[in-house]
């Protein structure tokens, strides 16, 4: 018998699988402290919470027989992912069974906008009876942006074309194939802020997306656009919103989500007739709260019997010979992969990993799983070395692995090709005796660089006085280079130099670069 700690008032309905598992023992308990989890856990197989119980480093060290913790939710806080890896437990969410509450909340703060709801709800009730300052707008005939066409983004599409509305969608990892057959036009966010009516953001906050509408994107919208996020605060530029309605171009937000959580008492947004608020309701449905419970459930089972599961947010554990062989390079793997994820713009249809040397006699699908991990994680969220492949193969993303017994260069070679629909870009990297990580070779050039820190990777053409104009500038705008490599096949041709610097490079020196003569393009990196 598997015995099961359910956690935090998580519903009988939600967990009726595990009642029903004839080799399952369940026991429910709330609000039970640190000191008294430590003496009861050793008694159990799985353990499942929300967001109340912390299940720390010290719960799971007295776990003797604990295998798994379930969060019946999405976000993992308050379990120690660090300890439970170290000890071979799996931690599992349930990042789908929130997607249809967290549409629908969306498509009610759409209409709200649309037609002040809200605002005109709290004039009649305090004795009111005001029509024309509520004056709204349809939603037929207009665009909707949708920046993240995810589970929940894909969900408000299909709605959207319900109401007769025009769908704009941005997704680095969407083909134009899969958008097509979804009725969705794709663009760029810029294209997006530029004609869309209403903008609505699914996309997880990483440092890619962070403001991804600010100021320069509200310069770029029509006049009467509104704006919605229940995804994550921080993704819309909070003060430049406030700034776009003050100055007349946004008419209206609804933001379940803050950047800070709970807002400030003196937060702009709460006293602005344009923006409606709610206390991040995403996931607070009956559905929701069941759904989760059932999809953790189902896979706390598969991983108590033993069977293929999913949703995981860290590392099983690896047999000890594939272990001692891949860890040294599991960290360059993410690198490569991180690497290559931030040199494209649009969808990747293809990722191949060629293996070469010694590294063709383990089985080398960890490692393979970090490098997909280091290419998805700048575009979606809670990505990690167990899930990476599950997401890959979800957004249609083929995975291609080779092996060849020898490196005619290297003793172990690690070559990474990413593929579009109109380019494609590699990149090779090794481990060196006395050097460590390595990245060797840029597409067809040969170079030797660490994958660390702050990089530049410029392509240019192959001519004198190039190198010092391109310091020159960097030196005067107060960059300092701490390593330089140069690349390139033959004289005269097309070249590569890559530059480790000591901070980020401002945007507008990144121009000033593209600007110099003979320079084909610049781009900045960060590992």
């Amino acid at each position: 018998m598997f015995k099961v700690l359910v956690m935090d008032g998580i519903s009988d309905m939600g967990i009726q699988l595990l009642y029903d598992a004839a080799d399952v023992e369940v026991d429910k308990k709330n609000g039970l402290s640190e000191d008294e989890l430590v003496a009861i856990i050793p008694d159990y197989d799985a353990i499942l919470v929300r967001s109340a119980t912390k299940v720390t480093e010290r719960i799971m060290g007295a776990g003797n027989r604990l295998k798994v913790v379930g969060r019946a939710g999405v976000g993992v806080d308050n379990i120690d992912l660090e300890a439970a890896t170290k000890r071979g437990i799996v931690v599992i969410n349930a990042p789908d069974g929130n997607t249809i509450a967290t549409c629908e909340l969306t498509f009610a703060m759409i209409m709200s906008t649309a037609r002040m709801i809200p605002q005109a709800y709290k004039k009649t009730v305090g004795g009111e009876w005001d029509r024309k300052t509520f004056v709204g707008v349809e939603l037929r005939n207009k665009v909707i942006g949708i920046l993240g066409m995810g589970r929940i983004g894909s969900e408000v599409a299909k709605r959207a074309k319900v109401f007769g509305m025009e769908v704009l969608g941005y997704d680095p990892f969407l083909t134009e194939e899969r958008a097509e057959q979804m009725g969705v036009k794709l663009g760029t966010v810029n294209d997006i802020c530029s004609k869309a009516d209403f903008i609505t953001v699914h996309t997880p906050l990483t440092n890619e997306t962070r403001h991804m509408i600010s100021r320069p994107q509200f310069e770029l919208m029509k006049k009467g656009a509104r704006i919605v996020n229940c995804a994550r605060g921080g993704i819309i530029d909070e003060m430049a919103l406030v700034e776009a309605i003050e100055a007349g171009i946004v008419a209206g937000a609804a933001f379940d989500v803050f950047e800070s959580e709970p807002p400030a008492a003196d937060h702009p947004f709460l006293n602005n007739p344009r923006i409606i608020v709610t206390p991040h309701l995403g996931a607070s449905t009956i559905e929701a709260q069941e759904n989760v419970a059932i999809d953790v459930s189902e896979e706390v089972l598969h991983i108590l019997r033993e069977e293929p599961f999913k949703n995981a947010v860290n590392m099983p554990p690896v047999p000890a010979n594939v272990l001692n062989a891949l860890q040294p390079y599991f960290n360059l793997g993410e690198k490569l992969g991180d690497f290559l994820g931030q040199t494209v713009d649009t969808a990747v249809s293809e990722i191949t990993v060629n293996y070469s040397g010694d590294l063709t006699d383990v089985d080398t699908s960890p490692l393979t799983r970090y490098i997909v991990k280091g290419v998805l994680q700048h575009q979606l969220e809670g990505v990690n070395v167990v899930n990476a492949m599950h997401l890959a193969k979800s957004r249609n993303l083929n995975i291609v692995v080779q092996k060849s017994s020898a490196s005619k260069t290297f003793t172990n070679l690690v070559s990474v090709t990413l593929k579009t629909k109109n380019e494609q870009f590699t990149l090779a990297g090794t481990l060196l005796s006395g050097y460590g990580e390595r990245i060797v070779q840029i597409d067809q050039y040969p170079v030797d660089f660490a994958p660390e820190g702050n990089l530049l990777l410029i392509s240019h053409n192959d001519k004198p006085g190039i190198i010092g104009k391109v310091g020159t500038l960097l030196g005067s705008n107060d960059v300092n280079i701490a390593t330089m490599q140069v690349g390139r096949k033959v004289i005269g041709g097309s070249a590569i130099m890559v530059l480790t610097i000591d901070k980020h490079t401002p945007q507008n020196v990144l121009e000033q670069l593209a600007a110099l003569p003979e320079l084909t393009n610049v781009r900045e990196f960060s590992l």
